[in-house]
């Protein structure tokens, strides 16, 4: 029971057997990590002062945080997530949601070039996420996605045939983001609709 710390800064109670935490009085709190507990929910909407938020390996099936716009690192793989929005998230710099159930993520923050740290593995059921940049992402970030998983600006509202009959094929360029039509290395087509393909060409 933290509710009487209201000045507390930094709480760090990982690695125990924790199933409730309460933060909602500690509205100063800038550092929290609770990792390796059995949490099924965290309310961090009140802790608006937020820099770190580590709460990888818990139970947790949603988690918010739309008013957390300090968050500079953010960890939540290894829980339950089916959706994850960090659209707000202006100044993030590491976000790490591997092992998770997410259906939709929108990482849409206008800043996606300043994630140096960035994993969304073993999502199986995520294929579309949204990005400020599809073609950038896709770049910097396709070896820390599932093969399923592409990025595009706008995933809402495109479903798989509208995507496959209606975008136009624009340009093909490595992992380098130089301009190619080689083979035997992966390629990745770009769309005009924000969408990119991840491919390999054996001759």
């Amino acid at each position: 029971d933290v509710s009487q710390n209201t000045a507390l800064t930094v709480l760090s109670c990982s690695n125990n057997q924790l199933t409730t935490l309460d933060v909602s009085q500690n509205t100063a709190l800038a550092s929290l990590l609770c990792y390796f507990n059995q949490l099924t929910s965290l309310d961090v909407t009140w802790n608006t002062a937020l820099i770190h938020l580590h709460c990888q390996n818990n139970q947790l099936t949603t988690l918010d945080v739309s008013n957390n716009t300090t968050l500079y690192y953010f960890q939540c793989q290894e829980n339950q997530l089916t959706s994850l929005d960090v659209s707000q998230n202006t100044v993030l710099i590491t976000l790490v949601c591997n092992n998770n159930q997410l259906t939709s993520l929108d990482v849409r923050h206008g800043n996606n070039d300043s994630i140096i740290d960035f994993n969304t593995i073993n999502n199986p059921n995520l294929t579309c996420i949204d990005v400020d940049n599809a073609a950038w992402s896709t770049v910097h970030w396709w070896n820390f996605i599932d093969p399923q998983h592409y990025f595009s600006n706008n995933c809402s509202g495109t479903g798989i045939e509208e995507s496959t009959t209606n975008k136009e094929f624009l340009r093909t360029i490595d992992v380098l983001g130089r301009e190619t039509k080689g083979t035997n290395q992966p390629l990745f087509y770009i769309y005009d609709d924000g969408t990119v393909e991840k491919r390999i060409t054996i001759e």
